[in-house]
C-alpha cells in the first residue's frame, strides 16, 4: 500500500452512487485504489459512475428489503468480497408531522435506517472471515439536531447513529471498524434544486438562500462539496484509522457548535 493509493487491494461497495456524495465517494475510493462497486436504483447514473471508475454497477431499490439482500449476494459473488462498505443511498421530502405520507415516511426510514442495517447483516459475515472490515455510515447533522418538517429524515438519521456506535461495540474484536459521516449541506443536484425551489418561494437569489436560510447557524456560509465528505471516509476506510471506531465525524460548517 502506497500513501497515494491507500485502499490499494480493498474491494469497496457504495449505495447511493449515482450521484452526490456517493459519486464522490467512488472516484476517491477508485482513485485510492480500490476495486469499487456502485449501487444506485436509477440505470443511468449507476451505470455512468461505475463505467468512470472502472467499476461494477449493481441496480437495487433499497426501499425493497428483498432487492437489498440481493444486493450482498451479487457483490459478494461479482467480487468474491466486501472490504468497506459505504451505506450513503437516501433522499429528502419535508412535511409538517400531521400532513406527512404514511408511505413516504416509511420509505424514507427504510433506505436510510433499515437498508444500512441489512447491509451490515448481510456483509458482516464476509468481513469477519477476512478479518478485517470497514463500514461507513453517511448521517447528516440531522443525526446530531433536528430541524422541522424533516422527521422521517431525522429520525431515520438518529437511528444511523445509534446502529453505527452498537456495530461497533459488537465487531471490532474482528478488526472491523463502523464509523457515520455527519455532513452540512453538500453540493449534490438535490440540495441545489431545494435552493432554486426556495428562491423562488421566498423571492431571494440563490445565494442570499444558502446565507440566510439554509446555512444560517452556520459560522461558514458555503455549501460543502462532495469531495470533502470522500476525502473523510477514504481516511476511514484506510489503516490509518484503524484505531477509530463507534465515531461520529461532523463537517457542518460549524452548525452543531452552538
Amino acid at each position: 500500500m502506497t500513501s497515494s493509493q491507500p485502499l490499494l487491494g480493498k474491494v469497496a461497495l457504495i449505495t447511493g452512487a449515482g450521484s452526490g456524495i456517493g459519486k464522490a465517494v467512488a472516484h476517491t475510493f477508485a482513485a485510492s485504489g480500490a476495486q469499487v462497486m456502485v449501487n444506485d436504483v436509477n440505470d443511468v447514473g449507476g451505470e455512468t459512475v461505475a463505467r468512470e471508475v472502472g467499476g461494477i454497477f449493481l441496480k437495487a431499490d433499497l426501499a425493497n428489503m428483498s432487492q437489498t439482500r440481493q444486493l450482498c449476494k451479487e457483490a459478494i459473488t461479482s467480487a468474491g468480497r466486501v472490504d468497506i462498505l459505504v451505506n450513503n443511498a437516501g433522499f429528502q421530502t419535508m412535511s409538517p408531522v400531521e400532513e406527512f405520507p404514511d408511505e413516504i415516511w416509511m420509505k424514507m426510514v427504510h433506505v436510510m435506517l433499515i437498508a444500512p442495517f441489512q447491509m451490515t447483516k448481510h456483509l458482516l459475515p464476509n468481513m469477519k472471515e477476512i478479518g478485517w472490515g470497514r463500514i461507513i455510515n453517511i448521517s447528516s447533522i440531522h443525526g446530531l439536531v433536528a430541524s422541522p418538517f424533516k422527521s422521517a429524515y431525522v429520525a431515520a438519521k438518529h437511528g444511523l447513529l445509534g446502529l453505527t456506535k452498537t456495530v461497533a461495540l459488537e465487531v471490532g474484536q474482528h478488526g472491523i471498524t463502523v464509523n457515520a459521516i455527519c455532513p452540512g449541506f453538500v453540493r449534490t443536484p438535490l440540495v441545489e434544486g431545494q435552493i432554486a425551489n426556495q428562491a423562488k418561494l421566498n423571492n431571494l437569489t440563490e445565494e442570499e438562500v444558502v446565507e440566510k436560510i439554509m446555512l444560517e447557524p452556520a459560522a461558514i456560509k458555503h455549501l460543502i462539496e462532495p469531495s470533502e465528505i470522500a476525502g473523510l471516509a477514504r481516511f476511514l476506510a484506510s489503516d490509518e484509522a484503524r484505531s477509530i471506531t463507534g465515531a461520529s465525524y461532523s463537517i457542518d460548517l460549524g452548525w452543531t457548535a452552538r
